[in-house]
């Protein structure tokens, strides 16, 4: 596989189960009774029975005893689930969730789910018990990837910040006390200038401080820090050494930034397009201005779910771009009077409506076997024609009104069709 196939793949995967997590952090208990497992991969399988073994026993001595039969009913649930399994889990291990959800009118269901081969390998085994299911550490898994120092500065102001994965987060800024460039009266020339450096001399430590504090800590887990601000600011910054040492080795290119307030950090990661080459913010961004210029100049964008499907079945999509944020299911309306087959898509926590015919008027019911999560839904069509899917996120300006403007799907074509 390719290594944008494998991307593709690692993107889907990492979407199918962003949608389980949200729906197990939807999930509640009425006590402490929804058991959470996580297994890593060199922990053999009758080690996790044994431990559920005697959790099952241990539980007899719960006061409740509706709490007590719901918790060995999840437990004999995992055991259960776990016979499937030879003597070691999957490779990056599992997760296995089971207990009695409430299910609305004081009524409770009981849901097993294992969740196989997470995106990155379980760490240590842990048993949790509680009220809600334990998601946390697989929604620290799905995270952007990707974390960079920001430092944009010049004589008067500084501020310093994250890049994590595609979110830029100003935390901390400063105001200079450098004297401007015109001496007051009474002051030597020379004089004034040794003042003047001092300050200068000052600010810069102050800014490497505060940089210093927030990267440092990090500096095992920094991809590299980028110094934005006009020259020669930036370039006596970074000649005078001022940061400590391994955030010195750290920097992975200084650059023209024309502001310095907040707004300077963004100007700074657009500028750093380059050295960012690899980072997640600025491949979405990427892909969204080759779709913006080809809707504003070209002929080779397309849009919205029914148009994007269409242009997808005909195999004229080249990227299909899918927003992050899209939470709808498709449902496929088959008319009996015409032969007419329309897809229309609703939101995933609403029920079936009827549909009239596009064609005929006619009025169409469907069921929930016509129904199915959009994003799959297109995916699956994609996959079939050889068409890369890509995520974007909402984090940026382009990225947001993908979901907002154009219905969080939309596509770069190989060639126009006319759709």
């Amino acid at each position: 596989m390719s290594q944008e196939g494998e991307q593709d793949h690692s993107d889907r995967k990492k979407y199918e189960f962003r949608k389980v997590i949200e729906d197990l952090k939807s999930y509640e208990g009425s006590g402490t009774q929804l058991v959470t497992i996580y297994v890593p991969e060199d922990r053999q399988v009758s080690d996790v029975v044994a431990h559920v073994t005697q959790e099952h026993s241990e539980a007899a001595n719960i006061k409740s005893k509706q709490t007590r039969t719901n918790v060995q009913d999840a437990l004999t649930s995992i055991k259960d689930r776990l016979r499937y399994y030879d003597t070691y889990p999957p490779e990056n291990g599992m997760v296995l969730f089971s207990g009695a959800v409430d299910s609305g009118g004081g009524r409770t269901e009981m849901v097993t789910k294992v969740l196989e081969n997470p995106p990155q390998p379980v760490e240590s085994f842990r048993y949790h018990c509680d009220s809600d299911f334990l998601t946390e550490p697989l929604e620290e898994m799905l995270a952007d990837k990707g974390l960079y120092g920001l430092v944009v500065l010049d004589r008067r102001e500084a501020n310093v910040g994250w890049l994590r994965g595609k979110r830029v987060e100003p935390v901390k800024s400063a105001s200079s006390l450098v004297p401007g460039k015109q001496r007051k009266g009474g002051q030597s020339a020379q004089r004034f200038a040794r003042l003047r450096l001092e300050a200068i001399d000052n600010f810069y430590q102050e800014v490497a401080g505060m940089a210093n504090d927030l990267f440092v800590p990090e500096r095992h887990d920094l991809d590299g820090v980028l110094v934005g601000g006009p020259s020669p600011t930036k370039d006596e910054f970074l000649d005078g050494d001022y940061l400590h040492h391994e955030l010195q080795d750290k920097v992975i290119g200084k650059f023209d930034v024309a502001y310095t307030d907040e707004s300077g950090l963004y100007d700074l990661v657009d500028a750093a397009e380059d050295a960012l080459a690899d980072a997640e913010v600025m491949k979405d961004k990427r892909e969204m201005e080759e779709f913006f210029e080809e809707l504003n100049a070209g002929n080779l964008a397309t849009y919205g779910f029914e148009q994007t499907r269409q242009n997808l079945v005909m195999g004229s999509v080249d990227r299909l771009l899918i927003s992050e944020d899209l939470r709808e299911d498709v449902v496929v309306y088959d008319c009996p009077d015409c032969s007419n087959t329309d897809y229309v898509t609703i939101d995933r926590r609403k029920s079936t409506p009827e549909h009239t015919c596009s064609e005929c008027g006619a009025e169409i019911e469907a069921d929930e076997d016509d129904r199915e999560d959009a994003i799959d839904h297109l995916i699956e069509i994609a996959e079939q024609r050889g068409t890369e899917t890509k995520f974007i996120s909402t984090d940026f300006e382009k990225g947001e009104q993908l979901y907002n403007a154009f219905g969080g799907v939309a596509g770069i074509l190989r060639y126009s069709t006319g759709v």
